[in-house]
């Protein structure tokens, strides 16, 4: 029973999530669907859906001053191992 992991309950930060390895869906295959979607997004979800987590995550990937942490955030995500998106090298 011991192998299980925690809930980030309260906690919207994705690297700080992935460091310490707590429990987290990956959505990282809507990073493709967004960047075909279009200029203008309008994220829709009830309280407590994972917005600010995943506006963490696109951050994370996005960010080009984070690119020495890619492979430890997103080693064994989605996005890692799709070739549909390029992240900022």
């Amino acid at each position: 029973m011991g192998n299980y992991k925690l809930l980030p309950y309260g906690i919207s930060d994705y690297a700080q999530v992935k460091r310490e390895g707590l429990f987290m869906v990956d959505k990282t295959k809507y990073l493709e669907r967004m960047e075909r979607a279009g200029h203008f997004l309008f994220l829709i979800r009830p309280r407590r859906f994972g917005k600010s987590m995943f506006l963490s995550m696109m951050e994370a990937y996005y960010d080009i001053e984070a690119k020495d942490n890619f492979d430890l955030l997103f080693g064994v995500t989605y996005s890692r191992n799709s070739r549909a998106v390029s992240p900022v090298s």
